[in-house]
């Protein structure tokens, strides 16, 4: 009898053991899955631009380190250009990964 309950008590140990071991694996999952979504080009502009700015621009590529957007019209390119030290600063804020931001007119769809 005596057996059984220090095999029981190993038992639990090994659940307690695989319930922190998978806890700890989910908090990290959720957190990688924050980064991502903050790193996420489309994501950072609805933070950096206002839904009338939104209405105009649209991700093309992200590379090395430059964003480039795609601009329905020149005045609003325009727009995008005088603005884009402040763009820039606040895509800085939120991710690490975009150094720089271009703009070219292109369709927006």
């Amino acid at each position: 009898m005596a057996m059984s309950i220090s095999c029981c008590r190993c038992v639990w140990a090994k659940v307690d053991t695989i319930k922190n071991t998978i806890a700890h694996l989910m908090k990290s999952l959720q957190e990688k899955s924050a980064a991502a979504a903050r790193d996420n080009p489309e994501e950072l502009l609805k933070e950096i631009f206002s839904k009338k700015e939104l209405e105009h621009v649209r991700v093309n590529y992200l590379k090395q380190g430059v964003l480039h957007l795609k601009v329905d019209s020149s005045s609003w390119l325009y727009y995008f250009n005088l603005h884009k030290k402040e763009a820039i600063a606040a895509a800085g804020k939120k991710s690490t990964r975009i150094q720089d931001i271009r703009f070219r007119l292109g369709e927006i769809t």
